[in-house]
């Protein structure tokens, strides 16, 4: 219970601190919007960790020599828990948004700080506004801002390694021609949802495997690239937690 609570005391600082820290980054923005980007960045990656921290996680990470630096990319993951988005935006050194779905786009100050970090808000019913985010996406990505996604839809709470992909997921990639990076987590669940309210310290392993490069396909391979990532991160997975 000490660290569930130690996690809401410092989301609750966080974000109180954060409301006047948003107004002087938008300030900022209107004349050095890369800053603003920047210092975004700098501190949610920094406030992550902290929770990361006051969790008890202790995160091995595998494969950073696969993520390139210098250019947008499309980070496909697994997602079994919360704390996949905490892990990996904490590891964040170049900017990334994620697509989340547009309830989240509403919570006070979390979202406006979504905003800064080019985060999207998808609407899972409204099949043309979801089109219009993936155009979008694809477009961040040519500029250089990568993009994370869970293409499984919804955090996966079975027996089964992965549930089945999204294709529509994918669609970032074949239109932008971007490198797609697999990413992996195991145990994460462990540290809250296996036994909520809760929190758990836990180990966890956050593999990045080799890019695969949608640019350098041929038409008919790049229309079935979201099985080939199904598998690598489903192997991956296996492999993993089999080792322990």
């Amino acid at each position: 219970m000490l660290r569930l609570i130690l996690v809401l005391l410092f989301l609750i600082v966080f974000l109180l601190i954060s409301i006047p820290v948003l107004f002087v980054l938008w300030l900022i923005g209107l004349a050095r919007p890369v800053i603003k980007e920047r210092a975004s960045l700098a501190i949610v990656s920094w406030a992550f960790r902290v929770i990361a921290f006051l969790s008890g996680v202790k995160l091995s990470v595998e494969g950073r020599e696969n993520v390139p630096q210098n250019e947008g990319v499309l980070f496909i993951g697994n997602h079994r828990s919360y704390y996949d988005i905490v892990l990996a935006y904490g590891l964040a050194t170049s900017p990334v948004g994620f697509i989340s779905k547009k309830q989240v786009r509403l919570v006070p100050v979390l979202g406006l700080w979504m905003k800064n970090l080019h985060c999207l808000f998808l609407d899972r019913d409204d099949l043309k506004q979801g089109l219009a985010v993936i155009n979008e996406a694809a477009e961040l990505v040519k500029q250089g801002v990568s993009i994370m996604i869970y293409p499984e839809g919804t955090r996966n709470k079975t027996d089964s390694a992965l549930l089945p992909f999204h294709r529509g997921s994918f669609k970032i990639a074949q239109k932008s021609g971007c490198k797609i990076i697999p990413v992996t987590v195991t145990r994460t669940e462990e540290i809250y949802e296996a036994h909520r309210p809760f929190i758990r310290k836990a180990t966890i392993r956050l593999i990045y495997g080799t890019p695969i490069d949608t640019g350098a396909m041929e038409p008919a391979e790049r229309r079935l690239v979201d099985a080939r990532v199904h598998d690598v991160i489903e192997q991956t997975y296996l492999e993993a937690v089999k080792a322990g």
